[in-house]
């Protein structure tokens, strides 16, 4: 940080450079762009694959609203599917039933940081001739079912840096380019339409202010030199909530991993025993001084895009999870006494104390 600001230069500069080419070298790839949130990285990626007007996309209704609204910002139409029972994340089979004459894209969220089952959705993509965007913003670290980090696999792929992700750079984003071509096109989309060797005041296509400043970026590259150690606190926070929480009766926690895949803990959300009021929980969790969320709603069911004809009832099992999903405090600095205070606390609320 001190060295950005000695040199003067706090924007478009040898820091931000160097932290693309640091996350790139991590994540094991040749090159990324960072952007300034994790939802513009999604718009500049719905733009490279041509989505727009009459076009639609599969992707999932159990979401972050960012991964829908980068298809409306172009004029293409979010296809919601139902989601597993068990990840949480888009299910291929619903996947390949709705895609139709106008579907032109897929747009798998890893939710959770829980790797979507990319070999089966790369099937179906090839098989209808179909564009892939990752929204990998929850994700950083995950491993998918062939062992590989999720946005290592050559589709396009987007991480966001906000502060309650893995890493953080306050606000931020990156995304994932598949070739030189398309790395030049981000940069300069994401600087107004300016290529690299051109003037300030050049622009030679349609373009947004979508950077990063290179303050942001210097503490991306301290985030980066220790992300080892942030993904392996986020997991042993993660396994001592499941330990404490495996005895409450009907309580179901995330499960960290399945064959090859290897969750990344973005936060620790719980599915409350049914019969549970999930509200009446919250509050009661909140009486005792402990902050927990209803975490995630169902984002077909946001006004907005209801107009697109969404309603109740189409997707049970996403529906079902923001129904009884509930996030308790999660941070890689909370310690073992923390834990086992909110795991008490929940514990009474529930009346099994």
């Amino acid at each position: 940080m001190l060295e950005v600001l000695r040199s003067g230069q706090l924007s478009l500069g040898p820091m931000g450079e160097r932290f693309e080419r640091e996350f790139a070298a991590w994540l094991g790839v040749e090159d990324v762009v960072m952007t300034s949130s994790g939802t513009t990285a999604l718009h500049l990626g719905v733009r490279m694959l041509g989505w727009g007007e009459g076009d639609e996309v599969v992707t999932s209704p159990f979401s972050f609203v960012a991964s829908a609204n980068c298809l409306l910002y172009e004029g293409a139409k979010p296809v919601f599917v139902d989601v597993e029972e068990e990840t949480l994340d888009i299910d291929p089979a619903a996947a390949a039933a709705a895609a139709g004459e106008r579907t032109v894209g897929l747009l798998p969220v890893h939710i959770f940081g829980y790797p979507a089952a990319m070999p089966e959705l790369e099937a179906l993509a090839v098989e209808h001739g179909l564009g892939i965007l990752e929204d990998a913003c929850e994700a950083l670290g995950a491993v998918d079912s062939e062992g590989r980090k999720v946005g290592a696999r050559g589709n396009l792929a987007t991480f966001a840096f906000y502060a309650n992700k893995q890493m953080t750079t306050g606000e931020g984003g990156m995304i994932v380019p598949r070739g030189p071509e398309e790395a030049a096109r981000l940069r300069s989309e994401r600087n107004q339409g300016r290529a690299v060797d051109m003037g300030w005041l050049d622009h030679d296509r349609l373009g947004f202010n979508y950077r990063l400043s290179d303050l942001a970026a210097a503490l991306g590259v301290a985030q980066v030199e220790k992300l080892g150690s942030l993904l392996d606190r986020r997991a042993a926070v993660a396994q001592m909530y499941s330990e404490r929480l495996g005895s409450i009766e009907g309580m179901r926690t995330p499960i960290p991993g399945r064959g090859s895949e290897v969750r990344s803990w973005f936060v620790y959300t719980v599915r409350l025993p049914q019969g549970v009021d999930r509200d009446a929980t919250i509050a009661r969790l909140a009486e005792r001084g402990v902050a927990s969320k209803a975490y995630l709603p169902c984002i077909h069911l946001f006004p907005h895009l209801r107009e697109l004809g969404y309603r109740e009832g189409q997707f049970p099992v996403a529906e079902a999870a923001a129904a009884d999903s509930l996030a308790l405090p999660f941070f890689p600095a909370m310690s073992e006494a923390q834990v086992d205070r909110v795991c008490q606390e929940l514990t009474a609320a529930l009346g099994q104390g």
